[in-house]
């Protein structure tokens, strides 16, 4: 029988949809496993070779766990909403529903064409009512939450309400905007407006007024990484910082927990680094500067209170609201010429930006320890949302005030003893106090540090502040509450309508709360969300329903918790399904997504936890990310002014121009000629100089793109030749976790190695050829070695390695003309996660009946890879003369005759007694004459 694989692949397809192999229900008799993707945005474009990567890993480890007896959880789903669909249906007029759809399905052939092991029928699409219910019904119970710093976890909003009610603010420790103090009799004086006001402050979903980036040609509010130096990475529109009244997530409250968290779980070192750094935990002290010559006072917060002495200005961030309070007439255009410049840009770029620009705002603030006028400047290098958008700069001690006061000439005083900052700032985490006060700046019962350590002086510092009420003592996190507002229309709607201009939420029983039909995608004549044209868009009450819809990881956050129980119409997960599920157990992904949906998915499973939904404080216990499959761009060579191309060995006789070529019609680096000239009518008459009868092409790695004709379709490789080789090719190509470049050149070899597994089966007269007989020594020891290697390499997600150790393993079957069962069933089972058509093709040519998945995992036994013999290098001074095949087990003075006795030693001694014989065990005999 031939190895067809296109008939073979189709076969077993069908039959494991018919089968319903894939479908896994709750089994308490199995241990579990969850296997999840991160599931895709279903571009029109399809998947290229790059894309299929981790899918294909995360297969392999699926089906393996699968045969080591596990119930395995594999499913997959689509992040159907976001702006390419919406941006694509502005353009063309046409329902962005229509071409989510559309765009799904074709994923979906191309992805069963691969095969993997997913259980469809826990699909997921976030775009559907059915889920997005689940992700409106969250948003009203965060509403409905506050956060109690005291317990560490979120508590009901009326719990909050009614200690406003019987002790106002006091005892309330609650994560919070703004620090409020009133008393219960104040509270219950209050109207319900003013009373909701108040409570938003608290609320974990709240509006609120925020920095964000808007790109008005889009209409919308853009994530940090939808922009690149000013500019939308959708359209390359302009983009500008504005503040504006947005949906939020507290996720801020959650600091701690999320830091906390890294520690319980699986993941790579450097990704638990990005989360840490994103989240940014600082332990330090808020102090509390006044305006010279006036009432206004605001805080700053620092790590280092104990360097207050050596601060000689101040700075603001220029969309700090102080900004336009602390500006001086003399002052005002060139601040407002400023402020307008850094809205252009986000705050990545200003994080990046290493140039220095500022402003003086004219104001000057007073020292609360020196009692000094320090002047206040406002700068891009200061950002609003960390700490209070205010620092005290001490230019002797941190790297960008230091260029911030060389550059504008403002003094520069070193605190540590023997520090030298004529041409940089000193990091000063340790050493000796100095100029702390200065010689002649004392203040009678002021703060005196110098001669103390650092250590000692952060602690005085800090006692100090908080015992004369200039500050107190704080731990501060860098991590930003969540921008949770779009305004565009293909997005999850918000269950908010608006009663006296304050927002209330749609009872549950209302959910979902379907997106409704508009005229158009764009936002209305009066600049509202594309939402402000659905017709009747108010509650049952009449009440105005929000504009605004969820952003894209809204959908996201919680979407491994809804494969666990996919068609619940009464909640997202059943607590049975969940308790059984509980979490993942290893999630595959890009990197990235490293800050933005892992944190946000991190904390939005916290706040589940809180509710008692999840029964894990953590969603994903082990990370792995995959590395990207970088394009083998191919280039043909065009004589100047000639539409003649010449091959890449002859280019340097021609002046020539390198022009990209469709890496589909290249072989080898090998181009196809007619193809080529059929590609493009511009090369329809084009001429050619050959190199040994062929046009070889030039080639580079690129990043896989269109524009580079460098994108490689699967589909075409699995018609080529065929889903298995695909999926051991892609493993093949190198470690997981590393990007490396895509390149047909190897592709032969791994189709080949397939086909002389089939010939371990049939003979070339198409005659199964399997026999029972009892397998040899050597058979059993291949076997195990490849059982062993294997195991260890799916454990250790090293899948190119056990593509080579497969090649190896039949080489040498093939080489001692192996036919057995014994060894030929086991071999299959060990390909079933990698190659699963070839290999459930021939489980059943052996016989079996049931499906190759639901075989039993091979187990190594060590005794067939004990060796008997062993291999000496006999050497002579040191250099090596021959081999000689000794028992293993044979004592080092044997070895040490049968050296000197073998025939090709006397050549070497001559005669001569030997002064010594070194003997390493079972390697290197070293006989010095």
């Amino acid at each position: 029988m031939e190895y067809n694989f296109r008939e073979i692949e189709k076969k077993w397809r069908e039959y494991w949809i018919a089968n319903n192999v894939y479908k896994v229900v709750e089994d308490e008799s199995k241990p579990k496993y969850y296997v999840l993707d991160m599931f895709p945005y279903p571009s029109g474009a399809g998947l290229h070779v790059g894309h299929p990567l981790g899918y294909i890993a995360s297969d392999i480890y699926s089906r393996y766990k699968r045969l080591q007896g596990f119930n395995v959880l594999h499913p997959m789903g689509y992040d159907a909403y976001g702006l390419p669909a919406e941006q694509y249906a502005i353009q063309t007029g046409q329902h962005p529903e229509v071409t989510t759809k559309n765009n799904i399905a074709r994923y979906r052939e191309q992805m069963d064409k691969i095969g993997f092991s997913y259980d469809w029928s826990r699909e997921v699409r976030t775009c559907e009512p059915i889920y997005y219910k689940w992700t409106q019904w969250a948003f009203i119970k965060m509403f409905n939450s506050y956060y109690d710093n005291a317990l560490q976890k979120a508590m009901p909003i009326a719990t909050l309400e009614a200690a406003f009610a019987a002790n106002g603010t006091e005892g309330v420790q609650a994560a919070c905007g703004e620090e409020l103090s009133f008393t219960a009799a104040e509270w219950n004086a209050k109207p319900e407006k003013e009373k909701q006001a108040i409570l938003l402050n608290y609320r974990i979903a709240y509006l609120g007024d925020t920095m964000v980036n808007w790109c008005p040609k889009l209409g919308t509010v853009l994530a940090n990484d939808e922009v690149s130096e000013g500019l939308s990475v959708r359209g390359g529109y302009p983009v500008e910082q504005k503040v504006m009244r947005q949906w939020c997530l507290r996720v801020s409250a959650y600091a701690q927990r999320l830091l906390d968290g890294l520690d319980e779980i699986d993941w790579t070192e450097s990704l638990k680094e990005t989360q840490k750094n994103w989240i940014g935990r600082s332990e330090g002290a808020e102090m509390n500067f006044k305006v010279k010559d006036s009432d206004l006072s605001f805080t700053v917060f620092t790590t280092r209170a104990d360097t207050i002495y050596g601060v000689t200005f101040m700075v603001l961030a220029p969309e700090s609201e102080l900004t336009d309070l602390l500006t001086t007439d003399s002052q005002r255009a060139e601040v407002t010429n400023y402020v307008q410049a850094t809205k252009k840009k986000t705050e990545r770029e200003r994080i990046a930006d290493r140039r220095v620009t500022g402003v003086f705002s004219g104001s000057y603030a007073i020292n609360p320890i020196t009692e000094e006028a320090i002047p206040v400047w406002i700068s891009d290098y200061v950002l609003a949302g960390y700490g209070t958008g205010a620092i005290m700069a001490v230019p002797a001690h941190d790297s960008r005030d230091y260029a911030f006061a060389k550059h504008f000439d403002l003094p520069i005083i070193p605190l540590i003893e023997g520090a030298d900052v004529s041409e940089e700032s000193l990091d000063a985490k340790e050493g000796i106090m100095m100029n702390s006060p200065r010689a002649g700046h004392e203040i009678e019962g002021g703060l005196v540090l110098n001669g103390l350590q650092v250590k000692e002086a952060i602690a005085k510092t800090k006692a100090y502040i908080a015992e004369k009420g200039i500050g107190r003592v704080k731990v501060n996190f860098r991590l930003r509450d969540a921008i949770f507002s779009r305004q565009r229309y293909w997005g999850e709607p918000f269950p908010v309508y608006y009663k006296d201009g304050m927002p209330y939420m749609l009872d549950e029983s209302k959910l979902p709360l379907e997106l409704p039909e508009v005229d158009k995608f764009l936002p209305t004549e009066q600049g509202e969300p594309p939402l402000g044209r659905a017709k009747n868009w108010v509650s049952d009450e009449g009440f105005p329903l929000e504009l605004c819809t969820m952003p894209g990881f809204a959908g996201s956050s919680a979407y491994y918790l809804r494969y666990m129980d996919p068609q619940n119409t009464e909640a997202l997960v059943s607590k049975k399904a969940n308790e059984y599920w509980r979490n993942v157990d290893l999630y595959i992904g890009g990197t990235e997504h490293a800050t933005g949906h892992l944190i946000y998915s991190r904390f939005w499973n916290k706040f589940l936890y809180d509710l008692g939904v999840a029964c894990e404080n953590e969603p994903f216990k082990k990370l792995i990310n995959q590395g990207m499959i970088q394009g083998r761009s191919n280039f043909v060579y065009r004589i100047k002014e000639t539409n003649t191309f010449v091959s890449l060995n002859l280019k340097d006789q021609y002046e020539v121009t390198p022009i990209h070529v469709d890496v589909n019609i290249v072989s080898n680096d090998v181009l196809d000629i007619e193809a080529f000239r059929n590609w493009n009518p511009e090369y329809k008459t084009a001429e050619f100089i050959l190199e040994d009868g062929k046009y070889v092409c030039g080639w580079a790695v690129e990043k896989m793109s269109k524009s580079m004709f460098n994108v490689v379709n699967p589909d075409v490789i699995v018609e080529k030749f065929g889903a298995d080789t695909l999926r051991l090719y892609e493993m093949f190509l190198g470690p997981l976790e590393q990007s490396k470049p895509w390149d047909t050149n190897g592709i032969d070899g791994v189709h080949r190695f397939l086909r002389k597994l089939w010939g371990l089966f049939y003979t070339n007269d198409d005659q199964l050829q399997v026999t029972n007989e009892e397998p040899s020594a050597e058979e059993l020891k291949s076997l195990h070695k490849l059982i062993k290697k294997i195991s260890f390499d799916i454990e250790h997600f090293s899948f190119n390695t056990s593509v080579s150790a497969f090649m190896i393993c039949v080489n040498e079957l093939s080489a001692l003309k192996c036919r057995k069962r014994a060894i030929l069933e086991k071999l299959i089972t060990l390909l079933a996660p990698f190659a699963p058509h070839t290999a459930e093709e021939l489980w059943h040519v052996l016989g079996n009946e049931s499906t190759v998945c639901d075989a039993q995992w091979p187990v190594c036994n060590e005794a067939y890879l004990v060796e008997n013999t062993a291999t000496y290098v006999v050497s002579f001074n040191g250099k090596a003369r021959f081999n000689i095949e000794l028992p293993a087990d044979m004592p080092a003075g044997e070895v040490e005759k049968m050296a000197l006795a073998h025939e090709s030693a006397a050549k070497w001694v001559e005669g001569k007694t030997p002064k010594k014989v070194i003997v390493v065990p079972k390697k290197i005999v070293n006989i010095v004459i």
